[in-house]
Order: structure tokens, then C-alpha cells, then sequence
């Protein structure tokens, strides 16, 4: 009902738009026929059934009206009719191809080209995807069964690529079908890295609990009566649970990071103070591990846009690294430098250390969650493998960079750049 009504008050606007536009040669029909009624004696039903025909005249559309909807109409028809198919794959940013009822290419966009080179129109599909999943799914839409049916497909040259594809008719009749693809290989990295965490931090945790299990066993056990055995167990006891703990920190600390990845620090740092502050705070770790720490820093202000903790952090975990797995080498030199190169110019901290070195096949991964070069040195040394994956994360905030030089024998040399505010 409610429809009913307001198709009929449209009609009425429509009508009394009419009317008002065809006013004045109303006006003057009227005074016409009221003119002819006066002077030639006509019957006063000649005269109503006159009006009633102006009226009806008035409320038709003119041919004017008639005219210009019928050239928007064409219009909009030819544009359509310009519109084709071509345009259309244009326009999508996903590879999509068209294709016939013989299974061969009849258009390919852009994005088809740059994903899948070496495809053109007259090629064969099934020559050219010939995965089997990728068959089944021409087959199943060339055999009219479905309408559209979709299928994971992995591309592996010239890199390894996941998609999502889709195939469907083209209208009704036309003999023509369409492919379309959706990259989800980002999605799927992410997937198997939430996964990788979640069964390294299970193993990570799963390690100490074990240990500690263990030893209260013992220690109800055998060890009962043995005020020695008692004694080295509560130690290591407690060596694990302090390891789970800063396990738990790091996490904490790395979730915390991960949930702000864009947030720009808005306040000034002074370099020269946090890095000096960071070395005083390690100075007991250095000693302890025999190393002397030296500081090279340029003269000058050293101020950047950061935020003051998180930066303590970052040359807090390289400084540590370097004390605990560069040993070897007697010493460790911090360096502060200005960088005028292009394209960002800005400060450049290193800090390197005279140790064994990282062999060059583990450079690209070491700032991975876990990642370790030396799995029992790390946990001997307690590392929790979590620390350049932190440092990775705050640079980013910072739009910071972390680069990696080193040789086997010959030390290692972490360092930060810095942009300039």
C-alpha cells in the first residue's frame, strides 16, 4: 500500500509539472473558446468538452520532452554499447582473462600480463595453466554444470605467488567466460608466521616448564634428603623461571610495538646522552664478560625525532648482543656519525664488536622472531631470541634502518640510521 501511494503522488507531481509548464497556452485556449462561446451562440457543453481537450492536451508530454528522452536514452545506450569488455578488464586491478567455450584466451588485462607474461589472446588455457586444480575448474564451468566455481592456484615462476580464483559465465548465451584472480599471497605469509610464533613461543615456554617439572620431581624424590642436590636445583630452578619471564617480557613488549607499527614519536632525543646512558648500564654485563666498551662519537648536537625508551631499547639490545657473544674479541666500539649521503641524510649509530662474526647465510633472518645463530650459546648467554625483532619493530616506528656487516673471524658491526629531524 505504502508503495502504491507513492507511485501515485509521483504521478501526480509528473502531471501537475505539465500543467504548470503548458500555463500560459492554456490560458489562451481557454479565453479562446470563452471568446467563441460569447460571440457565436456555442451550445455551454461545446465549451466544457473545448477546456477538458486543452486539459488533457496540456498533461500530454511534448514532443520536445519526448525528444530529449529519447536522445538521453540513445546516449546512454551507446555508451554502453562503447563500453566493452576490454574496458571493463581494464578497470579491474585483480589478472583477469576472458576466455571462450574452447577454453582460449580471448582478452587479458594488464595485471593478467604483468602476473602471467606470455599470455595472448588464441592461447589455450588448459597449455598454459596446467595445474590440476586449474583444470577442473575450466572443466567445470565449460561443462555448464555451475555457473562459478573457485580454486586455489599457486603460481611458482617467476615467484612464488597464492591466488584465489574464480571462473563464471559472461551474461546469458554469449559463449564467453572470465577468470578472475585474488592475491593472497600476503595473507598467506601472515598465516605462516602466526603460525611459526605461536609454536615457537610454545616450544620457548615448553623448555623451562620441563626442566622445572623435572627437578620438583627430583626434588621430592631422590633428592629429599640431599641439602646439596636441593640447593643447585632451586638455582637452576630459578635460572628458568627468570628466562620465562623475560620471555614473557619480550612478547609483551613486541605485542605492545605491534599494535602501534604507524605511530610517528613526536618528541626530540638527544643521541650522544641515551647512548652514553645505555653503555653506564651495561657497564657491570661488560665487565663481567671481560669487555671494554669505546665510544667514537662526532662532535656536535646529536638530537632526532624518537621516542627517548624505545631508542634506549634498541642500543641497549645491540650493546648487549655485542658484550655477550662478541667476547671473545676484548672489546666493543660505539660510534655516532653524521650521514649527508642521499637519499636521507641523518646519524648513523654502530656498534660493533671483535668476535667470532655471523656467517653471511644467517645475516638475512637474524632479526626474525626465534631466529638464533647459535641456539645453546643464546640460551647459555639467556638470550630469549626476541630482541633484534624488537629492535627491527621500533625502528620502523622511528622510520629507522638496521644494517648488518660482518665476516666470519672478524667481528660484527650493527648499524642504525637515524633520519634527521
Amino acid at each position: 500500500m505504502a508503495e502504491l501511494g507513492t507511485e501515485r503522488k509521483g504521478t501526480a507531481r509528473v502531471l501537475a509539472g505539465r500543467l504548470w509548464n503548458s500555463r500560459w497556452l492554456l490560458a489562451a485556449g481557454i479565453v479562446a473558446v470563452l471568446a467563441a462561446y460569447g460571440f457565436a451562440g456555442m451550445s455551454a457543453w461545446v465549451v466544457v468538452l473545448a477546456v477538458a481537450l486543452l486539459f488533457a492536451a496540456a498533461m500530454l508530454p511534448s514532443a520536445a520532452a519526448r525528444q530529449f528522452t529519447e536522445s538521453g536514452a540513445a546516449t546512454e545506450a551507446g555508451g554502453l554499447q562503447r563500453l566493452s569488455g576490454e574496458y571493463l578488464a581494464a578497470a579491474v586491478a585483480d589478472p583477469l582473462i576472458i576466455f571462450d567455450r574452447a577454453a582460449t584466451i580471448v582478452h587479458a588485462n594488464a595485471a593478467a600480463f604483468a602476473a602471467f607474461g606470455g599470455i595472448a589472446p588464441g592461447m589455450s588455457l588448459p597449455l598454459k595453466f596446467r595445474a590440476p586444480e586449474m583444470q577442473a575448474l575450466l572443466d567445470s564451468v565449460l561443462s555448464g554444470n555451475v555457473a562459478s566455481d573457485v580454486v586455489d592456484y599457486t603460481e611458482k615462476l617467476p615467484v612464488e605467488r597464492a591466488y584465489r580464483v574464480s571462473a563464471s559465465s559472461v551474461g546469458h548465451a554469449t559463449d564467453l567466460y572470465v577468470l578472475v584472480f585474488k592475491d593472497q599471497s600476503e595473507a598467506r605469509r601472515i598465516d605462516r608466521m602466526r603460525a611459526d610464533f605461536i609454536a615457537n613461543a610454545s616450544h620457548e615456554l615448553r623448555t623451562p616448564l620441563a626442566s622445572i617439572s623435572g627437578f620438583i620431581e627430583t626434588l621430592r624424590g631422590p633428592a629429599r634428603n640431599d641439602p646439596a642436590a636441593r640447593e643447585q636445583f632451586l638455582q637452576i630452578m630459578q635460572n628458568q623461571t627468570g628466562r620465562m619471564a623475560r620471555l614473557i617480557d619480550d612478547l609483551l613488549s613486541l605485542s605492545r610495538l605491534e599494535m602501534k607499527p604507524y605511530l610517528r614519536p613526536g618528541t626530540e632525543v638527544d643521541l650522544r646522552q641515551t647512548v652514553d646512558s645505555v653503555i653506564d648500564s651495561l657497564g657491570p654485563l661488560a665487565r663481567e664478560n671481560g669487555v671494554v666498551v669505546e665510544r667514537d662519537f662526532v662532535e656536535g648536537p646529536l638530537d632526532v625525532p624518537g621516542d627517548r625508551d624505545e631508542l634506549f631499547q634498541v642500543f641497549e639490545n645491540l650493546l648487549e648482543n655485542a658484550c655477550k657473544y662478541g667476547q671473545s674479541g676484548g672489546r666493543v666500539t660505539v660510534s655516532i656519525a653524521r650521514s649527508d649521503a642521499a637519499p636521507e641524510p641523518g646519524i648513523d649509530v654502530t656498534i660493533r664488536d671483535y668476535g667470532p662474526g655471523i656467517p653471511e647465510e644467517h645475516i638475512p633472518r637474524i632479526t626474525e622472531r626465534f631466529y638464533r645463530v647459535d641456539v645453546e650459546n643464546s640460551r647459555t648467554q639467556k638470550g630469549t631470541g626476541l630482541g633484534l625483532s624488537i629492535v627491527k619493530h621500533i625502528l620502523t616506528r622511528h622510520n629507522a634502518r638496521l644494517s648488518i656487516k660482518s665476516e666470519v673471524g672478524n667481528g660484527a658491526a650493527f648499524s642504525v640510521h637515524l633520519p634527521a629531524r
